[in-house]
């Protein structure tokens, strides 16, 4: 009966220490999103947020343009607050044996990292197919994009998919996630994600 009591003694210890490191991750992660959301979103143009097409094509549209600046108060203003932008990219580790891994960005460290590019040189995005599921508030947009330097190029330098998680509030449409992959020679984009002629 000792032994019997013992044991659940330390059983019950360690389910109050999970259960507090639980608690303290769950406060952590809270405050972490207040003091991110403390400055509170930049006011969008209604009619960039009214609609799931507006938004995305809003999103494409700011990053957008000839080499110079670009309007990032208007891109700030199509994200959630807490939202993330992930790229996939070849890991430092396996990069001969094609493994990957992800860069996760909050929007504005997003910023910084692709503001010097688009002042140094051009860079236009533009969708080209897309696949939609939604239910309620939530809504997840395959979209297939391709990237030129400028407008008129006859050929994108890269193309690839933006997998795109909405939420709507009930008034208007936030960005909440943006993940991707660019296409290679040895991953070509599935003919289902791509405009039908060419699938």
């Amino acid at each position: 009966m000792k032994s019997g009591r013992a044991c659940n003694r330390r059983d019950a210890v360690r389910v109050s220490s999970a259960a507090a490191l639980a608690v303290l991750a769950t406060g952590s992660s809270t405050r972490a999103a207040q003091v991110e959301d403390s400055k509170g979103p930049v006011p969008a143009k209604p009619e960039d947020v009214g609609t799931m097409d507006a938004i995305i094509a809003a999103v494409y549209a700011a990053i957008s343009g000839p080499a110079g600046g670009r309007d990032w108060d208007r891109l700030r203003s199509l994200f959630h607050p807490s939202a993330r932008l992930i790229p996939c990219v070849p890991s430092p580790q396996g990069k001969e044996q094609g493994l990957k891994a992800t860069r996760v960005f909050t929007v504005e460290e997003f910023i910084k990292v692709i503001e010097p590019r688009v002042k140094a040189e051009g860079f236009y995005e533009h969708e080209i197919a897309r696949r939609v599921e939604r239910f309620g508030a939530v809504a997840h947009v395959f979209s297939t994009y391709e990237s030129r330097h400028a407008e008129g190029d006859p050929k994108p330098f890269t193309r690839g998919i933006n997998s795109i998680q909405l939420f709507f509030d009930g008034k208007r449409w936030w960005t909440v996630t943006i993940f991707w992959d660019s296409e290679t020679p040895g991953q070509a984009i599935p003919g289902e994600y791509l405009p039908k002629k060419e699938g």
